[in-house]
């Protein structure tokens, strides 16, 4: 008979869809999130594709808008925000702080099918018709002129909302009071903490922009004069009120990949990780910095210069705790005894690759240099360096690492490492040259474009297409391993920390008898034999 864990637990559609297990809810989010990512994958590949010619001869300047207005739209609020959180943390905070759940179940279980909601809406208004706004809605052009679902679209975006103040709000209750015996907060692993850290911003920042976008759709609806000057409104204003929610919302995906970057590192180089309290309270400092830099996205936007010199200083002083975890890892790294695995090589390649994204936001960051490149294909390489560089490299570096601890099963060795390499290089083939054709002047967001731009162009839609077929190949070999991998031992990677010391895949309650911690999370020297 087969040993009792929580994907036999029960039989049927109805225990996974009424299913209060912290971990089936983040099988419910990776199903739901994947197939989000995959949409927002088929709209990227249309920016791609008409982009491959000057001239816009594959789609309408107006169908070219809502491709990159949905894209926008569906990875950023529907990937990348839950990404990681509703996933890996769901599924691995309960177990590494030693508790039975989250502190809230059943609110755990509502938040998955509130982000359903909002994703139907969404949906919605994009089969029948889209949005063409770009993902930021910008005002007055949202409630004025555009006619197209921005309504639904905004109403997706509220509902889901909900669902990241609800996983916060759980996630921060949880690492507060169920943390298990001799569990303190300097012994808690740094993923735990980078998600506390996260989830400060979710129910802080998060009403921002549902009161916004509420603020859009009663100016839409109701022709209030809040952002419509021909109103009496101010548009400016609206752009304060979504940066001052979307700006720490990078954080939102940032911070969880950090920790996943963190949790690796000293587990394949074999070493406690460098700095451990430097790490975990940088979290902290980047989720309150984090609030005070939006003006940056307004140096052009006619806010004062003494406006624009403080938030330059501050957007330079929110790099340091991120340089900080560049450094500390790199430190891990050097002498380590590293196993070159796949979660490894996605580290590997999320240090490189955030490091990018992250200088060239310093280079945004000076106003004088801002106003050169501005809504520029410069600001988009940079945003995807962190983005998919960086959350998104550390979301597949997190999916390898706890793959077989989620599912009980390896994958494939050979092919993982293949895919992390036609990733990385799928990568930088698409958005290195958008470094070069923004400098040059090639504007964000137009479908049609000087003929001397073609050759950068074409080289990006080839790297889009070789990404493509990384992430397709990651998708094939998970989905095999669940049906023909080897069976995992509950330590594969011979890792510390106590998700390791559960079965794999682990039981219903997560442990037969609650933990009594009495080291530190990080402890390779205590039991590792020096190699000289």
């Amino acid at each position: 008979m087969a040993t009792l864990n929580y994907l036999n637990n029960g039989h049927g559609l109805a225990s996974w869809l009424l299913t209060k297990d912290h971990k089936r809810i983040a099988l419910l989010y990776l199903a739901s999130i994947t197939g989000f990512f995959f949409l927002g994958g088929l709209f990227a590949f249309m920016i791609r594709l008409e982009l491959m010619t000057p001239a816009g001869d594959v789609m309408t300047a107006e169908t070219y808008n809502k491709m990159f207005t949905m894209h926008g739209v569906v990875m950023v609020f529907f990937f990348l925000i839950p990404s990681i959180p509703a996933v890996l943390g769901n599924f691995l905070i309960p177990i590494m702080i030693g508790a039975k759940d989250l502190a809230f179940p059943r609110i755990n279980l509502l938040s998955w099918y509130i982000y359903i909601l909002g994703g139907v809406f969404t949906m919605y208004a994009a089969l029948s018709g889209g949005v063409d706004t770009g993902w930021t809605f910008y005002t007055p052009y949202s409630t004025a002129a555009a006619n197209s679902h921005v309504m639904a679209a905004a109403l997706g975006i509220f509902i889901t909302g909900f669902s990241s103040i609800l996983t916060g709000l759980n996630f921060i209750v949880t690492i507060h009071r169920m943390r298990a015996p001799g569990m303190n907060w300097f012994r808690l692993p740094l993923f735990v903490w980078s998600h506390y850290a996260t989830s400060l911003i979710m129910i802080l920042g998060t009403p921002v922009i549902a009161i916004t976008v509420l603020m859009v759709a009663a100016e839409r609806a109701l022709h209030l004069g809040i952002f419509d000057p021909a109103l009496g409104g101010d548009p400016v204003l609206f752009q304060h009120l979504f940066w001052f929610y979307s700006h720490p919302a990078v954080y939102i995906m940032i911070l969880p990949a950090m920790g996943v970057i963190s949790e690796i590192v000293q587990a394949f180089a074999r070493k406690n990780i460098f700095g451990y309290s430097f790490v975990a309270f940088s979290s902290l400092a980047i989720a309150v910095i984090g609030f005070l830099v939006w003006g940056h996205h307004l140096f052009v936007a006619g806010q004062s210069v003494y406006a624009g010199m403080i938030f330059s200083f501050i957007s330079y002083l929110v790099a340091i705790p991120s340089a900080i975890k560049v450094f500390n890892w790199t430190a891990t790294i050097y002498k380590g005894s590293v196993s070159i695995d796949s979660p490894m090589l996605y580290a590997f390649g999320f240090i490189g690759l955030f490091t990018i994204g992250g200088l060239t936001g310093l280079f945004l960051a000076a106003m004088g240099l801002d106003v050169h490149v501005h809504d520029t294909y410069f600001v988009v390489a940079h945003f995807h360096y962190i983005m998919v560089g960086g959350a998104i490299m550390g979301y597949f570096a997190g999916l390898h690492y706890w793959w077989p601890k989620m599912t009980g099963r390896m994958y494939s060795d050979i092919w993982s490492k293949v895919a992390a390499i036609i990733v990385f290089a799928g990568f930088n083939l698409t958005f290195g040259p958008q470094f070069i054709l923004g400098y040059l002047g090639m504007p964000r967001r137009y479908h049609a474009y000087s003929d001397e731009f073609q050759v950068l162009n074409v080289l990006s839609s080839a790297g889009a297409s070789i990404l493509g077929v990384g992430y397709v190949l990651i998708a094939c070999y998970l989905v095999y391993s669940l049906f023909k991998g080897q069976a995992a031992g509950a330590n594969p990677w011979r890792a510390t920390g106590l998700e390791w010391k559960t079965e794999s895949p682990p039981i219903p309650e997560n442990f037969t008898e609650t933990p009594i911690v009495n080291e530190g999370a990080y402890e390779y020297s205590k039991r590792e034999i020096k190699v000289a």
